[in-house]
């Protein structure tokens, strides 16, 4: 005799609202957004400029443009440098011309346009300055352009030693001078490397602008010796900018090594405050 099993299943009995409430107690994935704040050491090593507020909010977003700008200008100073001293028998900018066109300045400006939207004021200063440095005094070193030629009644040769474009490069370099020791006195509060590229930049383009008078008044052995001891200035530049270039790097690149820059930092006044709030303070 065959007996019939009837097996009855009870499927639970879930309401909407139950069912909105078990969906919602399901576990999920939501994103965290984690701020790792700088110290202001840390922010003038990376960035060459002082943390003022507000001066961070871009860095998480774009890549740190500074050590772009500072190779393209260690690049051109150091071959600069050296033809000015010349080793190896070295003579003549016009086959480095292109140091004074791209090597240099296009990297400057880049990192000049990158700086500006990241808002960091003084290395974009600093980036536009020697942009345009590389720019005027490239121009110089075109034969095409005739600007000899035009102080030496159509010889170029004549113009090169000519009193009157000799003394117009010295007071051009004279004027820079001014603006790169300018400069130098806001790099003091940051630290000792870069306060020393300024230092010394500053010091032999004036002593290159000594090299022109001397040139432009027939001195042609003491304009020599000028020009190589403003070159040598020039080379400690290079040397200087390279260290600053290796000490941002390794930081970027997250080495263990932290090479010193000497951080004159901690001898100032607090930055990351708003310049409203400063000038209220004077107040007081």
């Amino acid at each position: 005799m065959a007996t019939n099993t009837t097996t009855t299943h009870h499927e639970p009995i879930v309401n909407d609202a139950e069912s909105d409430r078990i969906t919602n107690n399901k576990p999920h994935l939501s994103h965290t957004t984690t701020n790792i704040s700088l110290s202001p050491e840390q922010f003038e090593r990376l960035y060459l400029a002082p943390k003022v507020p507000h001066a961070s909010q871009n860095v998480a977003k774009y890549a740190n443009a500074v050590p772009l700008g500072f190779l393209g200008f260690v690049i051109s100073t150091f071959t600069f440098s050296m033809v000015l001293m010349g080793w190896g028998g070295a003579s003549g900018l016009q086959a480095v011309v292109g140091i004074f066109f791209f090597t240099g300045p296009v990297l400057l400006l880049l990192s000049t346009i990158f700086l500006w939207i990241q808002a960091q004021f003084f290395p974009m200063m600093v980036c536009g300055l020697f942009c345009v440095f590389w720019l005027s005094f490239g121009v110089l070193q075109l034969p095409t352009l005739g600007l000899a030629a035009s102080y030496g009644g159509g010889d170029a040769a004549v113009g090169a030693v000519s009193k009157e474009m000799n003394a117009v490069i010295a007071l051009y370099l004279l004027v820079w001078g001014f603006a790169l020791g300018t400069f130098w006195l806001f790099t003091i509060r940051i630290n000792v490397v870069f306060a020393g590229i300024f230092g010394f930049v500053t010091i032999g383009v004036w002593v290159l602008s000594g090299a022109y008078w001397a040139l432009s008044n027939g001195h042609f052995q003491k304009a020599l010796r000028l020009q190589k001891a403003g070159a040598a200035l020039l080379f400690i530049v290079g040397l200087l900018g390279w260290y600053m270039l290796f000490v941002i790097m390794t930081a970027e690149m997250r080495w263990r090594v932290c090479p010193p820059v000497g951080d004159l930092s901690h001898y100032w006044g607090d930055t990351d405050v708003e310049i409203g709030a400063m000038e209220g303070e004077k107040r007081e």
